[in-house]
Protein backbone atom coordinates (compact mmCIF):
# COMPACT_ATOMS: atom_id res chain seq x y z
CA UNK A 1 0.00 0.00 0.00
CA UNK A 2 2.79 2.43 0.91
CA UNK A 3 4.62 1.59 -2.32
CA UNK A 4 1.50 2.32 -4.32
CA UNK A 5 1.03 5.74 -2.65
CA UNK A 6 4.70 6.56 -3.29
CA UNK A 7 4.37 5.68 -6.98
CA UNK A 8 1.28 7.86 -7.35
CA UNK A 9 3.04 10.83 -5.74
CA UNK A 10 5.98 10.42 -8.18
CA UNK A 11 3.61 10.31 -11.15
CA UNK A 12 1.86 13.51 -10.01
CA UNK A 13 5.17 15.34 -9.55
CA UNK A 14 6.46 14.36 -13.00
CA UNK A 15 3.21 15.49 -14.58
CA UNK A 16 3.52 18.90 -12.84
CA UNK A 17 7.14 19.21 -13.92
CA UNK A 18 6.33 18.51 -17.57
CA UNK A 19 3.51 21.05 -17.52
CA UNK A 20 5.85 23.71 -16.18
CA UNK A 21 8.42 23.16 -18.98
CA UNK A 22 8.11 25.47 -22.08
CA UNK A 23 6.75 23.64 -25.09
CA UNK A 24 8.96 23.45 -28.23
CA UNK A 25 7.23 23.81 -31.59
CA UNK A 26 7.21 20.62 -33.49
CA UNK A 27 9.44 20.70 -36.57
CA UNK A 28 7.91 19.80 -39.88
CA UNK A 29 10.45 17.31 -41.15
CA UNK A 30 9.11 17.55 -44.69
CA UNK A 31 9.66 21.33 -45.02
CA UNK A 32 12.81 21.59 -42.88
CA UNK A 33 15.35 21.21 -45.74
CA UNK A 34 13.52 23.79 -47.85
CA UNK A 35 13.46 26.21 -44.96
CA UNK A 36 17.20 25.85 -44.38
CA UNK A 37 17.95 26.32 -48.10
CA UNK A 38 15.80 29.46 -48.24
CA UNK A 39 17.59 30.84 -45.19
CA UNK A 40 21.00 30.23 -46.76
CA UNK A 41 19.93 31.93 -49.98
CA UNK A 42 18.66 34.95 -48.09
CA UNK A 43 21.95 35.18 -46.23
CA UNK A 44 23.92 34.97 -49.48
CA UNK A 45 21.83 37.75 -51.03
CA UNK A 46 22.42 39.94 -48.00
CA UNK A 47 26.18 39.41 -48.33
CA UNK A 48 26.10 40.39 -52.01
CA UNK A 49 24.14 43.54 -51.20
CA UNK A 50 26.58 44.46 -48.43
CA UNK A 51 29.61 43.90 -50.69
CA UNK A 52 28.14 46.10 -53.42
CA UNK A 53 27.28 48.79 -50.91
CA UNK A 54 30.80 48.66 -49.54
CA UNK A 55 32.29 49.02 -53.02
CA UNK A 56 33.64 45.47 -53.20
CA UNK A 57 31.94 44.64 -56.50
CA UNK A 58 34.58 43.62 -59.07
CA UNK A 59 33.35 46.17 -61.63
CA UNK A 60 31.96 49.53 -60.67
CA UNK A 61 29.45 51.43 -62.78
CA UNK A 62 30.92 52.24 -66.19
CA UNK A 63 33.93 49.93 -65.83
CA UNK A 64 32.40 46.69 -67.08
CA UNK A 65 32.76 47.62 -70.75
CA UNK A 66 36.47 48.32 -70.30
CA UNK A 67 36.88 45.10 -68.33
CA UNK A 68 35.31 43.12 -71.18
CA UNK A 69 37.64 44.73 -73.72
CA UNK A 70 40.65 43.98 -71.54
CA UNK A 71 39.54 40.37 -71.23
CA UNK A 72 39.02 40.18 -75.00
CA UNK A 73 42.51 41.53 -75.68
CA UNK A 74 44.04 39.03 -73.27
CA UNK A 75 42.23 36.17 -75.01
CA UNK A 76 43.20 37.47 -78.44
CA UNK A 77 46.91 37.52 -77.64
CA UNK A 78 46.78 34.21 -75.77
CA UNK A 79 44.41 32.09 -77.89
CA UNK A 80 44.22 33.96 -81.18
CA UNK A 81 41.11 35.12 -83.00
CA UNK A 82 39.54 31.61 -83.12
CA UNK A 83 39.50 31.54 -79.32
CA UNK A 84 37.81 34.91 -79.03
CA UNK A 85 34.10 34.29 -78.38
CA UNK A 86 31.52 36.17 -76.35
CA UNK A 87 31.28 33.34 -73.82
CA UNK A 88 35.05 33.12 -73.49
CA UNK A 89 35.27 36.87 -72.91
CA UNK A 90 32.55 36.75 -70.25
CA UNK A 91 34.28 33.83 -68.56
CA UNK A 92 37.65 35.61 -68.64
CA UNK A 93 36.11 38.75 -67.15
CA UNK A 94 34.18 36.78 -64.54
CA UNK A 95 30.76 38.12 -65.51
CA UNK A 96 27.51 36.71 -66.88
CA UNK A 97 27.37 35.42 -70.44
CA UNK A 98 24.88 38.15 -71.32
CA UNK A 99 27.25 41.01 -70.43
CA UNK A 100 29.21 41.18 -73.73
CA UNK A 101 25.99 41.08 -75.76
CA UNK A 102 24.54 43.89 -73.67
CA UNK A 103 27.54 46.16 -74.32
CA UNK A 104 28.57 45.23 -77.88
CA UNK A 105 25.59 43.50 -79.49
CA UNK A 106 27.52 40.62 -81.04
CA UNK A 107 31.05 39.35 -81.62
CA UNK A 108 31.55 41.67 -84.60
CA UNK A 109 30.73 44.64 -82.39
CA UNK A 110 33.18 43.47 -79.73
CA UNK A 111 36.12 42.84 -82.07
CA UNK A 112 35.44 46.12 -83.91
CA UNK A 113 35.72 48.09 -80.69
CA UNK A 114 38.84 46.12 -79.80
CA UNK A 115 40.39 46.88 -83.20
CA UNK A 116 39.63 50.58 -82.67
CA UNK A 117 41.74 50.46 -79.51
CA UNK A 118 44.50 48.77 -81.49
CA UNK A 119 44.49 51.41 -84.21
CA UNK A 120 44.65 54.23 -81.66
CA UNK A 121 47.64 52.69 -79.92
CA UNK A 122 49.25 51.87 -83.27
CA UNK A 123 48.92 55.45 -84.46
CA UNK A 124 50.17 56.83 -81.15
CA UNK A 125 53.27 54.63 -81.31
CA UNK A 126 54.09 55.76 -84.87
CA UNK A 127 53.44 59.42 -84.04
CA UNK A 128 55.68 59.33 -80.98
CA UNK A 129 58.47 57.70 -83.00
CA UNK A 130 58.14 60.22 -85.82
CA UNK A 131 58.10 63.19 -83.49
CA UNK A 132 61.40 62.07 -81.95
CA UNK A 133 63.29 62.13 -85.27
CA UNK A 134 64.69 65.13 -87.13
CA UNK A 135 64.59 65.08 -90.93
CA UNK A 136 61.56 63.96 -92.96
CA UNK A 137 63.34 60.79 -94.07
CA UNK A 138 64.42 60.00 -90.51
CA UNK A 139 60.86 60.54 -89.32
CA UNK A 140 59.45 58.23 -91.99
CA UNK A 141 61.97 55.52 -91.10
CA UNK A 142 61.25 55.92 -87.39
CA UNK A 143 57.54 55.49 -88.02
CA UNK A 144 58.21 52.40 -90.11
CA UNK A 145 60.24 50.88 -87.26
CA UNK A 146 57.42 51.72 -84.84
CA UNK A 147 54.95 50.06 -87.24
CA UNK A 148 56.91 46.82 -87.16
CA UNK A 149 57.65 47.10 -83.43
CA UNK A 150 53.97 47.44 -82.55
CA UNK A 151 53.11 44.35 -84.59
CA UNK A 152 55.87 42.34 -82.90
CA UNK A 153 54.68 43.37 -79.45
CA UNK A 154 50.97 42.82 -80.23
CA UNK A 155 50.70 40.16 -82.96
CA UNK A 156 47.12 39.20 -82.10
CA UNK A 157 45.87 42.78 -82.11
CA UNK A 158 47.80 43.62 -85.27
CA UNK A 159 46.30 40.64 -87.06
CA UNK A 160 42.80 41.62 -85.99
CA UNK A 161 43.23 45.20 -87.22
CA UNK A 162 43.70 43.96 -90.77
CA UNK A 163 40.95 41.32 -90.76
CA UNK A 164 38.51 43.59 -92.55
CA UNK A 165 35.94 40.82 -93.06
CA UNK A 166 35.59 40.45 -89.28
CA UNK A 167 35.19 44.16 -88.54
CA UNK A 168 32.35 46.67 -88.83
CA UNK A 169 33.84 49.90 -90.17
CA UNK A 170 30.47 51.65 -89.89
CA UNK A 171 31.08 51.88 -86.14
CA UNK A 172 32.30 55.48 -85.53
CA UNK A 173 35.07 54.52 -83.11
CA UNK A 174 36.69 52.06 -85.53
CA UNK A 175 36.21 54.26 -88.59
CA UNK A 176 37.80 57.29 -86.91
CA UNK A 177 40.71 55.33 -85.44
CA UNK A 178 41.52 53.59 -88.74
CA UNK A 179 41.28 56.84 -90.71
CA UNK A 180 43.61 58.61 -88.27
CA UNK A 181 46.08 55.75 -88.52
CA UNK A 182 46.08 55.86 -92.33
CA UNK A 183 46.41 59.65 -92.37
CA UNK A 184 49.44 59.44 -90.10
CA UNK A 185 51.07 56.78 -92.27
CA UNK A 186 50.30 58.60 -95.51
CA UNK A 187 51.49 61.91 -94.13
CA UNK A 188 54.84 60.50 -93.05
CA UNK A 189 55.42 58.81 -96.41
CA UNK A 190 54.68 61.92 -98.47
CA UNK A 191 56.21 64.48 -96.09
CA UNK A 192 59.52 64.70 -97.98
CA UNK A 193 58.14 67.25 -100.39
CA UNK A 194 55.82 70.19 -99.77
CA UNK A 195 53.89 69.53 -102.98
CA UNK A 196 53.14 65.97 -101.88
CA UNK A 197 51.02 66.86 -98.85
CA UNK A 198 48.05 64.51 -98.62
CA UNK A 199 44.59 66.02 -98.89
CA UNK A 200 41.63 65.07 -96.73
CA UNK A 201 39.98 62.93 -99.40
CA UNK A 202 41.74 62.92 -102.78
CA UNK A 203 45.20 61.67 -103.78
CA UNK A 204 47.16 62.24 -106.93
CA UNK A 205 48.35 59.13 -108.75
CA UNK A 206 51.92 59.79 -107.61
CA UNK A 207 50.79 60.15 -104.00
CA UNK A 208 48.74 56.97 -104.18
CA UNK A 209 51.66 55.07 -105.69
CA UNK A 210 54.09 56.41 -103.07
CA UNK A 211 51.83 55.48 -100.17
CA UNK A 212 50.92 52.05 -101.57
CA UNK A 213 54.59 51.24 -102.25
CA UNK A 214 55.72 52.21 -98.74
CA UNK A 215 52.78 50.50 -97.06
CA UNK A 216 53.21 47.33 -99.08
CA UNK A 217 56.88 47.22 -98.17
CA UNK A 218 56.40 47.71 -94.44
CA UNK A 219 53.25 45.60 -94.10
CA UNK A 220 54.67 42.78 -96.20
CA UNK A 221 57.91 42.84 -94.23
CA UNK A 222 55.92 42.77 -90.98
CA UNK A 223 53.89 39.74 -92.01
CA UNK A 224 57.00 37.85 -93.14
CA UNK A 225 58.67 38.68 -89.83
CA UNK A 226 55.67 37.58 -87.74
CA UNK A 227 55.37 34.34 -89.69
CA UNK A 228 59.05 33.56 -89.15
CA UNK A 229 59.76 33.63 -92.90
CA UNK A 230 62.77 35.96 -92.62
CA UNK A 231 64.85 33.65 -90.44
CA UNK A 232 66.69 32.11 -93.39
CA UNK A 233 67.46 35.50 -94.97
CA UNK A 234 68.81 36.82 -91.66
CA UNK A 235 70.91 33.69 -91.22
CA UNK A 236 72.52 34.21 -94.62
CA UNK A 237 73.07 37.95 -94.09
CA UNK A 238 76.35 39.47 -92.82
CA UNK A 239 77.08 38.86 -89.12
CA UNK A 240 75.23 41.27 -86.87
CA UNK A 241 72.32 41.78 -89.25
CA UNK A 242 69.06 42.12 -87.33
CA UNK A 243 65.44 42.40 -88.38
CA UNK A 244 65.62 46.15 -87.70
CA UNK A 245 68.83 46.73 -89.67
CA UNK A 246 67.42 44.71 -92.56
CA UNK A 247 64.32 46.91 -92.52
CA UNK A 248 66.48 50.05 -92.52
CA UNK A 249 68.41 48.79 -95.55
CA UNK A 250 65.15 48.10 -97.38
CA UNK A 251 63.79 51.55 -96.58
CA UNK A 252 66.98 53.29 -97.66
CA UNK A 253 66.88 51.39 -100.94
CA UNK A 254 63.58 53.14 -101.71
CA UNK A 255 65.21 56.55 -101.29
CA UNK A 256 67.91 56.62 -104.00
CA UNK A 257 68.37 60.36 -103.79
CA UNK A 258 68.02 61.99 -100.42
CA UNK A 259 66.91 65.63 -100.35
CA UNK A 260 69.40 68.19 -98.99
CA UNK A 261 69.83 67.82 -95.24
CA UNK A 262 68.11 64.43 -95.07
Amino acid sequence: MAACVKQNLYTVKMASYKESMPTKPRENKTNAPRTRIAARRATAKQRVRRSRTAGDSPYHHGALRDALLQAAEKLLERDGLPGLTLRAVAREAGVSHAAPTHHFGDLTGLVSELAAIGFRRFNAAMKAAGDSAGTPVARAMARARAYVGYAQANPGMYGLMFRTERLDYSRPSLHEAAEASFAGLAGSVTARSADQQVGDESLSLDQAATIARAWSLVHGYTMLLLDGRLADILRRSPPGTTAESLLDAMLMATVPRLPPGA
